[in-house]
């Protein structure tokens, strides 16, 4: 639609609107800093909330807060430079402040694929980005902190805009680097960049008593602005690297926020709280991780256990069997295929339920009878396989026929079911026997001779 691309491009078109106004004044007037000024935010809000849904709404709406949060800072900062009806200070800082979590918040998220990131990813992620701000933070800040003067307050809105700078770059980078370079992830980084750029040299300035108000270099912070809102239109790729982050990046994120505390602790007036609150995030998240971690680990072997588990009867499954056999192959035993007689009629007459719970009873019934060492499996059906070590393979089938020779009491109904049996016995130094064909073969020959269990012989092909 041809709405779009003027919207998109509106907020660019008023941000050099106002550098050249604000070049050919002599000093900054209130129509073009409270007015003009503010309409770059504001189309760059407008922006986001139209873009398509190429991100959840949780991005468009945590990005959209932001740059809300951050243009109410500015009208009332603007305001006051202008009337003398003031908005409280506080107002000001406020929507400032405000900014850094709604941003980093939507960032993160536009920039998480839910298809290839997971927790741990994301945490990682999170863990380095406020581990790189705790080292730079504490290197930048601790020597300017000894020039900050005024109420608890004041000094800590000093340390907490370049931590909250430094934050979102580094957190942004984390992202990026660990995914395909796209034209989002550049827009992204240029606005961070740009964001962090402008907000530092307005502190320094402001520091050095050399910032006026409407200065060109304000129009950074929209320009920074513009260029996220533009990120929301855009698809990042994230499928050419692993979005694993270095775990030694993580490693020294944890290490170096572990070293801050220490230090603060024997030397308590060392560093102010503020500059330490990066280094307690990042123990925080560790241990968010940690649990995190754990709980994956637990998921993790439940699925594989659920993956090679038979869901009806407990026993392990074909895969688990097949897996198995690869190893049983290396040393001496026998393999069993069982095949129960009569299960066609019973689960016909009576039902699946009673069937199912036949299934049951029988797959108890078989697992008392056998060695610890044996691996019993359904292998779908009415077909049970066994591996046995040693040499009582035979035995252990005479065993499981046994089992059979009296009835199973279900719903009230007494019924007798019977098994056959074919054995393959397995030899170590001939590998390319096909154990599994044979025990079939032997089966179906106990099945048709009546035999119940029959040993493979080459008689049976």
């Amino acid at each position: 639609m041809p709405t779009y691309p003027i919207l998109r491009s509106s907020a660019l078109v008023i941000l050099i609107l106002h550098l050249g106004i604000r070049s050919g004044l002599s000093a900054p007037s209130w129509w073009s800093e409270l007015l003009i000024f503010n309409l770059v935010p504001f189309f760059a809000l407008i922006v986001v909330m139209a873009s398509p849904k190429v991100n959840d709404r949780w991005v468009r709406i945590g990005i959209s807060l932001a740059i809300g949060s951050w243009l109410i800072g500015s009208l009332a900062s603007s305001w006051n430079s202008f009337f003398g009806f003031k908005f409280p200070d506080r107002l000001i800082d406020a929507g400032y402040l405000i900014f850094y979590p709604l941003i980093i918040f939507g960032l993160t998220r536009q920039m998480r694929s839910s298809r290839t990131s997971k927790s741990l990813e994301f945490l990682d992620t999170i863990i380095v980005a406020f581990g790189a701000t705790t080292a730079i933070g504490i290197i930048l800040i601790k020597p300017a902190t000894a020039t900050f003067s005024g109420s608890s307050l004041d000094i800590f809105l000093s340390i907490f805009y370049p931590l909250g700078d430094l934050m979102l770059f580094t957190l942004v980078c984390s992202l990026a680097i660990s995914q395909r370079i796209s034209l989002r992830n550049i827009l992204l980084l240029a606005g961070t960049l740009v964001f962090a750029a402008s907000d530092l040299y307005f502190l320094w300035a402001t520091a050095q008593g050399q910032y006026s108000y409407g200065s060109l270099t304000d129009d950074g912070w929209l320009l920074s602005l513009i260029l996220i809102a533009e990120s929301t239109w855009h698809v990042g790729d994230e499928t050419k690297k692993d979005n694993r982050t270095n775990p030694i990046a993580v490693t020294f994120a944890l290490l170096t926020s572990i070293s801050v505390l220490t230090i603060a602790i024997l030397k308590p007036k060392y560093f102010s709280f503020g500059s330490l609150v990066p280094a307690l995030v990042t123990i925080v998240l560790a241990f968010i991780r940690m649990a995190v971690a754990l709980n994956d680990a637990k998921g993790l072997s439940s699925e594989r256990a659920l993956a090679r588990t038979d869901e009806l009867t407990g026993l392990a499954n074909r895969r688990k069997f097949i897996a198995e056999l690869e190893i049983f192959r290396q040393s001496e035993g026998s393999l069993l295929l069982l095949d129960l007689d009569g299960f066609k009629e019973i689960n016909d007459n009576y039902g699946h339920e009673v069937g199912d719970q036949l299934l049951r009873q029988v797959a108890t019934r078989f697992s008392r009878v056998l060695p610890n060492s044996a691996l019993l499996a359904r292998l779908g059906g009415d077909e049970f396989g066994v591996l046995i070590r040693g040499e009582d393979g035979f035995e252990n089938a005479l065993a499981l026929r046994a089992t059979l020779s009296y009835p199973f009491a279900i719903v009230g109904n007494s019924i007798r079911l019977g098994v056959s049996i074919g054995q393959a016995i397995n030899d170590p130094k001939n590998l390319q026997v096909e154990l599994l064909h044979r025990a079939d073969l032997a089966m179906y020959e106990a099945k048709r001779s009546g035999a119940g269990a029959v040993c493979w012989s080459a008689i049976l092909g």
